[in-house]
């Protein structure tokens, strides 16, 4: 697992939190913000998964 994969998981918890925070107090700005930091989270995690992916393809 590398960084990318970390911080990108990291993120879409945190905006899951975030989302359902926001729910509760009835901010829909912040149910956006939290899904915007979901989104972001999950491009990132992508990134980090291709990047393994391009590593195990050098080591054959």
């Amino acid at each position: 697992m590398n960084k990318d994969q970390v911080k990108g998981a990291a993120k879409d918890v945190v905006g899951k939190v975030q989302e359902e925070a926001g729910k509760v107090v009835g901010s829909k700005e912040q149910q956006i913000k939290g899904l915007s930091k979901q989104i972001s989270g999950k491009v990132q995690k992508g990134v980090g998964d291709l990047k393994e992916a391009v590593e195990e393809i050098k080591k054959g």
